[in-house]
């Protein structure tokens, strides 16, 4: 008998599980019967025994979880060379199924993103990631790839945005946010990490500018959010120029050298020497003295002398600084100073348009889930109940916990979607803190284990989705348990292999076992 390798059965089977990495399959079982265990406290009814009735959301993970483990072997026993040769065809099919769904005329909970079939209810979501994570691999594996190179950095980030549009079509932002870990493997593929900064500016903005935009500065009618993001602009601005005189010192060095063999004439030094005049905020020092400089006399004027909202002239010394920018890279031709000043643009859009995002983009429920976040509002009974009656939850475990199925926030309910977005709070009540953090280093376990059999992988392929499912398992677990301890937005999505439903499960299970399948053939060589 033989399997589309071409193998035959038994020395196929014998190769794939003896190079199987047993390490990681054990962290998976364990969390996935830790899963269960929760998912059988999360929906267990006081004086209800049947656990393992169908009828039941414990019965029915058990169906799920033993339909997942059916799926491992499967993708276990597959050629490995399966998952690069069909990466494409995948990723656009599961894009069609997205799309599909958009209009999709039956709505749950306000979303779009389920499909009917019968009794059985699948997201498509759930299984995009591996289709993106299998088509990002392929594309950054082709000849010559290099993120380095604009055009091939947009190919591959267009690969994610493709997916998150789609999503966010079907009114489901939170899923659509998760593709955002993907940035995290393109900045260990060679990706600036200028981007990354990018990405936290912008989450510094909003949050100070929402959180404090309505409060005073010193009884002046200055906002404090408005003027400490303008200032944090012009100072992220001298951060930049400050890495990037770093990384230039050598090639000043390298300059100067040249030009004791091939002095320049008196007229262009001439020109020059005017040039750098003009140029008055150039080094990172003077941004930093002037934008700190000026904000202090700017908020001393308005609080003694004559009341007025200083974020206007904080506007112009902003722009003065990126006049000085433009400048510079007009005079040295070199391309950093314009994507400081570029970086500085951007923050000041977003910092203008941040309050009509919350207010006039954002969803009503968005909105209350952030104001609540920020506390900026304290509505425990509104859009802060779930947050808060999680944390009751976990608060009440203690130490040890209450033991397996002897909770009482969970038993009586009081935590909305307690067996799927919010199970991490049956945890902390049920196995205590000790028991939470258990979890915790089983799932750190995981990503690790994750990063280290990426970096062995002797192929571009195999590295590159590691580290994609590395990352979409961490960007879960972060945004998951954060949100059920209250620092992060509620934006629902699972805790992978513990909360309940089928295509969370098998979506996390197709993701991991594709990767210790091609873990499993790095020892092969092929084309």
């Amino acid at each position: 008998m033989f399997l589309l390798s071409g193998q035959p059965l038994k020395a196929r089977d014998n190769s794939v599980f003896h190079h199987l990495d047993w390490w990681t399959c054990l962290i998976y079982v364990l969390l996935v019967v830790f899963g269960w265990f929760s998912v059988c406290g999360a929906s267990y009814v006081f004086g209800e025994t049947e656990i393992f009735s169908f009828d039941s959301r414990s019965g029915m993970q058990l169906i799920w979880i033993g339909t997942s483990l059916v799926l491992a072997l499967v993708i276990l026993l597959l050629d490995y060379r399966l998952y690069d040769t069909f990466a494409v065809p995948i990723y656009c099919v599961m894009m069609v199924l997205l799309f599909l769904t958009i209009f999709n005329p039956h709505e749950i909970k306000g979303s779009r993103s389920w499909i009917a079939l019968g009794s059985l209810r699948i997201q498509p979501a759930e299984f995009a990631k591996f289709a993106t994570a299998l088509a990002i691999s392929k594309v950054m594996s082709s000849y010559r790839f290099s993120l380095s190179n604009y055009q091939d950095m947009w190919k591959a980030v267009g690969v994610v945005l493709l997916p998150m549009l789609l999503i966010i079509m079907q009114r489901e932002t939170g899923s659509a946010l998760v593709f955002t870990a993907f940035f995290l493997m393109f900045y260990r593929e060679g990706m600036s990490g200028s981007v990354l900064f990018t990405a936290f500016a912008m989450v510094v903005y909003f949050v100070v500018g929402i959180r404090y935009g309505e409060d005073s500065l010193f009884g002046t009618p200055s906002s404090v959010g408005s003027v400490v993001v303008m200032l944090l602009i012009q100072l992220f601005m001298a951060t930049l120029l400050q890495v990037y005189s770093k990384s230039r010192t050598r090639t000043y060095s390298a300059y100067a050298m040249s030009s004791m063999y091939y002095p320049r004439s008196r007229d262009n030094n001439s020109v020059m020497s005017k040039l750098s005049n003009v140029v008055i905020l150039n080094t990172p020092m003077k941004m930093v003295t002037f934008s700190l400089g000026s904000t202090i006399v700017l908020i001393m004027l308005s609080r003694f002398v004559f009341p007025f909202n200083i974020i206007w002239l904080q506007t112009l010394a902003t722009l003065v600084i990126l006049g000085n920018l433009i400048w510079m890279w007009l005079n040295d031709r070199i391309r950093s100073y314009l994507l400081i000043a570029l970086f500085g643009a951007g923050s000041m859009i977003f910092l203008a348009s941040a309050s009509f995002i919350l207010n006039h983009v954002m969803e009503p429920h968005q909105r209350a889930r952030i104001n609540v976040l920020l506390g900026i509002d304290k509505d425990v009974t509104g859009a802060g109940y779930n947050v808060h009656q999680s944390e009751i939850a976990i608060g009440s475990g203690g130490l040890t916990g209450k033991g397996f199925l002897n909770g009482t926030q969970t038993k009586l309910h009081f935590v909305p979607e307690q067996d799927t977005d919010f199970i991490f709070c049956t945890v902390g009540e049920e196995e205590g803190f000790l028991g939470a953090v258990f979890v915790l280093v089983l799932f750190l376990a995981l990503t690790m284990r994750l990063m280290y059999l990426a970096d062995r992988q002797p192929f571009v392929f195999g590295r590159v989705y590691g580290y994609s499912v590395a990352s979409i398992f961490l960007f879960h677990l972060f945004i998951n348990v954060g949100m059920v301890l209250g620092i992060t937005p509620v934006i629902g999505i699972p805790l992978p292999f513990f909360s309940y439903g089928g295509s969370s499960l098998w979506g996390f299970t197709i993701l991991l076992f594709i990767f210790l399948r091609i873990d499993a053939s790095r020892h092969l060589s092929h084309r």
